[in-house]
């Protein structure tokens, strides 16, 4: 930096800084505290870091016996939190795990889960979150190639785990008598076992490791340091959490998404209502007898609410949520608006990956506007759109998505990484934006076919059938053809009665004729992974003997294009 750019960086901090305190003010977080309780949270920041390890312990130094958690158990508390995982901490020290290790945590929504993550990034340890919806060999192949030295699990896993290389294990949710648990110590046992007076930090903070999904190729793990205050900043520009309301996280803990708002959790103060499994009526339910301001899902999960009978969803009040935040896979333009017209407008969509966490948010103003839109990058956060040389796309074209922002990721556990130009990170995405300066979001870059020497993106195709409404789920991939080189394949599961010519029709109507799909198969359900994400491999190698198909698929035949 030169003396000339001096008043150009000192504007720019000036007013980030003046950013920053408007956006905490009004989310509530700045607000006046005694002189000891900020000198204990300062001190805690600066031995713990902003990691589980530190934010928890400063929820506990400035709220010890406000309600943190919320489960089928019970009720905890900030200060119990502090030291049941005080308690944890030791018992797992004395079992092995140190410095640098690698602790894996498959857990589901609940208490176990928040009570392993601050204990081991409380011993220095890096804390890898294992997909619930793992198969065995799956699993274990994950397990062998991050060489984790312990690894924390609900009971129901046990017998997944049963092929992996593991000495050491604890049980962190059984299902019935703790006593008569079989597998492994059980957390609950461990933290009454246990001093629980505070500790002294490691010298090294811990990572958090983070999965990708496989939707297309094998897991990766992703880490990625401490998030620091500008992240939520970033969120809280666009999204208006505020602090102490009560958070029904319905997502998976184990996602990018549902723990971010864990992460929020540490920074905002709320309370977090978590519920082992999901279901639409009990999500309702809970959000409804918790008196949650916000709740937190994955667009299945809105899909799955929404086709509940109208008798089930009679009486539901969902008055004072304020914020339906949602993310983790495509949100069919559509739901946004069927979602609203029933529930009002407090839907905010996130557009991210897990390497590049969040890119942009969707607002009920900009989903009103343009429910296809992924809206606008929020504070601090860079997105352009490249070609292929990298160089950057004027709005309206077409390109890969790139995103700068403070927690994109450091690369896969064991080498590789996304591309990066000049600090921004591919995010696996093609898109563009829009004159009004929203992003939209094409589909992966990988997934785009060309059939017949026309490009053709499989989303927009099944956002298209998506608006049928005899379509409840849809999904299309591209397979090989002998004439055309790749055709499109929709797979539906129907909420009434249409046939494959309804749909090829509808198509037809709405989107140029070479992206009307060649066969479409009815299906009973989509194969999904834990996060919502529909399992493509798994359909690209459907075949047509397949017994999962509810009917066979239908060759187009009236010759309408190349899709």
């Amino acid at each position: 930096m030169t003396v000339r750019d001096l008043p150009s960086t000192l504007a720019a901090r000036a007013s980030g800084a003046a950013t920053t305190v408007r956006v905490l003010g009004r989310a509530g977080v700045i607000r006046p505290y005694g002189p000891h309780t900020l000198f204990d949270i300062g001190r805690l920041v600066l031995r713990w870091g902003t990691g589980p390890a530190g934010g928890f312990a400063t929820l506990a130094a400035r709220d010890p016996h406000q309600v943190g958690v919320v489960d089928e158990l019970g009720e905890l508390t900030w200060g119990e939190l502090q030291r049941r995982s005080n308690s944890l901490a030791r018992a797992l020290a004395e079992r092995g795990v140190s410095e640098g290790d690698s602790v894996a945590v498959m857990c589901r929504n609940h208490r176990g889960f928040v009570d392993a993550t601050i204990a081991i990034a409380k011993l220095g340890a890096d804390i890898l979150y294992l997909n619930t919806a793992f198969a065995g060999p799956q699993l274990v192949d994950v397990l062998e190639r991050e060489a984790p030295s312990m690894v924390i699990h609900d009971e129901e896993f046990t017998g997944l785990l049963a092929g992996a290389d593991l000495e050491r294990r604890v049980l962190a949710w059984t299902d019935g008598d703790p006593d008569d648990a079989a597998g492994g110590e059980t957390l609950e046992r461990l933290v009454t076992a246990y001093d629980e007076g505070d500790l002294q930090p490691p010298a090294r903070h811990a990572r958090v490791v983070i999965l990708t999904s496989g939707t297309t190729g094998a897991p990766k793990g992703a880490p990625r340091k401490e998030a620091g205050i500008d992240a939520a900043v970033s969120l809280l520009s666009r999204m208006p959490l505020r602090a102490g309301w009560r958070t029904h996280i319905a997502a998976p803990l184990f996602h990018t998404w549902g723990f971010a708002h864990l992460a929020l959790a540490m920074l905002l103060g709320s309370t977090v209502v978590l519920r082992r499994t999901f279901d639409p009526v009990e999500a309702l339910r809970t959000t409804q007898a918790e008196r949650c301001q916000s709740m937190v899902v994955i667009p299945v999960m809105l899909q799955r609410i929404l086709a509940l009978d109208p008798e089930q969803l009679e009486g539901v009040d969902l008055s004072r949520v304020e914020v339906v935040a949602s993310s983790g896979s495509a949100l069919p333009a559509t739901l946004a608006q069927e979602w609203m017209d029933r529930f009002g407008d407090n839907l905010y969509n996130i557009y991210g990956s897990t390497e590049v966490a969040y890119a942009s948010i969707a607002t009920p103003e900009d989903l009103r506007a343009d429910p296809t839109s992924a809206g606008k990058p929020p504070y601090g956060t860079v997105v352009k759109i490249l070609d292929d040389a990298g160089h950057e796309l004027p709005r309206g074209e077409t390109g890969r998505i790139f995103v700068g922002n403070g927690l994109l990721f450091e690369g896969y556990t064991h080498g590789g990484s996304k591309e990066v130009v000049e600090g921004l990170m591919s995010s696996g995405d093609v898109g563009w934006f829009d004159e009004a300066g929203r992003l939209h979001v094409a589909g992966r870059d990988d997934d785009m076919i060309v059939s017949g020497g026309e490009n053709v993106f499989p989303q927009e195709v099944e956002d298209c059938l998506f608006a049928h409404e005899g379509v409840r789920e849809v999904a299309a991939v591209g397979v090989t053809d002998e004439d055309y080189g790749q055709r499109l394949r929709a797979f539906v599961v129907r909420s009434g009665e249409v046939s494959e010519d309804d749909l090829r029709e509808h198509v037809k109507t709405n989107l140029a004729r070479f992206k009307v799909p060649r066969e479409i198969v009815f299906v009973d359900e989509l194969p999904r992974n834990a996060t919502g994400k529909v399992l493509k491999r798994d359909l690209a190698q459907w075949d047509p003997g397949d017994e999962q198909a509810d009917e066979q698929a239908h060759e187009q035949k009236d010759g309408e294009g190349p899709a």
